[in-house]
């Protein structure tokens, strides 16, 4: 065994890697995808400031769903999208989905603002890749991707 099997074993064990930030928090609620999308996939999200959204997207060579509110474009992502990945600071990354504030967008079926969709991905994946989101990111917010543990991207 390797220790760095062992140490994320360990990891496990203690707790380290389990969901964060799916307990229902007041002024907290979860970004709900379009029922098309939604299956029983795990998600997080990154947002951003609204205005900076549109020049992330055209950075992007594909997107997966994005939805805006409260002053935010959200992209899905698969779970623990920030594990190696050092977000910059306008970014916040929402494990989970569950985000802080009020719900934006339109009034849903339940009487629940939910936010509204930017963009649907072509080919039905939810999830935007998140280096390539991470890169993309980092050039709207005018920084240098950083890579925990040194300048190299995960995995060269």
């Amino acid at each position: 065994m390797t220790y760095a099997f062992a140490d994320a074993l360990t990891g496990f064990v203690r707790g380290r890697f389990v969901r964060r930030g799916l307990r229902p928090v007041p002024g907290r609620h979860r970004l709900q995808l379009p029922s098309a999308l939604r299956g029983d996939r795990a998600y997080d999200a990154v947002g951003i400031t609204e205005r900076h959204g549109p020049g992330v997207m055209a950075l992007l060579p594909r997107a997966g769903c994005v939805l805006a509110g409260a002053g935010r474009w959200w992209w899905i992502v698969p779970p623990q999208s920030d594990v190696g990945v050092d977000w910059p600071a306008p970014v916040v990354y929402a494990a989970g989905a569950m985000v802080t504030g009020p719900p934006g967008g339109r009034t849903g079926p339940t009487g629940t603002e939910e936010p509204r969709v930017v963009h649907w991905p072509g080919d039905g994946e939810p999830y935007t890749h998140p280096l390539l989101l991470h890169i993309a990111v980092c050039a709207a917010a005018g920084v240098s991707p950083a890579w925990p543990g040194g300048d190299r991207p995960p995995g060269s």
